[in-house]
């Protein structure tokens, strides 16, 4: 294997290794952002976008080439020869063999840097979002605390107008009955008066029927005192 194949191989490998830790469940997502958000990958940022389409663009141009390998040497013309040749037969498939595994190297490294990256952009999402539902779990529980506060004082006011209420009908009971025994009082009141001013009435004819029987016998009286006086103012 040459060296640039061999470098391939060695990066295929660091990236299964990182793609299994980036999926170790047991590590959380938010976990896993405190650790992209460490100064070093501030640091490393600009490089590490350049690094990345740079291997990108190397893991292209390797795919292609593995690609072309495969083609020339799964050709009719190689394998004509191959078969024309005995000794050339093990060679071919030997080419083969490599052109085949560098196509395999070159497009798992290609397809894991992809995987890789979209892993990493995931797991930042996922962060941010446990985040915001944290955040937004939080303001949903305040919300439902001071609903139920709400509720609970709502509760009590309720209460609190039925019993008043509960209060004001029994003072309106208590009020009416007073009303009803002041109207059944005030009833005999002006019973009471009406037959006091009918005693009245009747003392005071009866004392005017006493006055005029008074007058009439003093009248008489007069008379019986002073017969004679009467008789010579008479003869005279």
């Amino acid at each position: 294997m040459t060296l640039q194949w061999t470098a391939v191989a060695f990066f295929l490998y660091a990236e299964i290794a990182v793609n299994l830790i980036l999926c170790i469940p047991f590590i959380s997502a938010r976990r896993w952002r405190s650790v992209f958000n460490w100064g070093i990958w501030n640091w490393l940022s600009p490089y590490w976008n350049k690094g990345f389409f740079t291997m990108i663009m190397v893991l292209i141009v390797l795919f292609l080439d593995a690609v072309r390998e495969v083609q020339k040497y799964s050709g009719p013309e190689p394998m004509h020869e191959a078969k024309v040749n005995p000794n050339l037969h093990d060679n071919v498939h030997m080419k083969l063999f490599r052109a085949q595994r560098n196509l395999y190297i070159s497009g798992f490294s290609l397809f894991l840097c992809l995987i890789m990256r979209r892993i990493v952009t995931l797991l930042n999402q996922v962060a941010v979002t446990v985040e915001n539902s944290a955040g937004l779990q939080a303001q949903m529980d305040s919300a439902v605390k001071a609903a139920k506060l709400h509720q609970d004082d709502n509760v009590k006011l309720s209460q609190a107008l039925l019993d008043e209420e509960k209060a004001m009908s029994v003072k309106n009971q208590q009020l009416k009955l007073e009303a009803e025994k002041l109207a059944d009082e005030l009833k005999v009141s002006e019973e009471a008066v009406r037959k006091s001013h009918a005693e009245v009435e009747a003392m005071r004819r009866q004392a005017k029927g006493l006055a005029q029987e008074y007058d009439r016998l003093l009248t008489e009286h007069h008379q019986l005192q002073n017969p004679q006086s009467a008789t010579d103012k008479k003869d005279q």
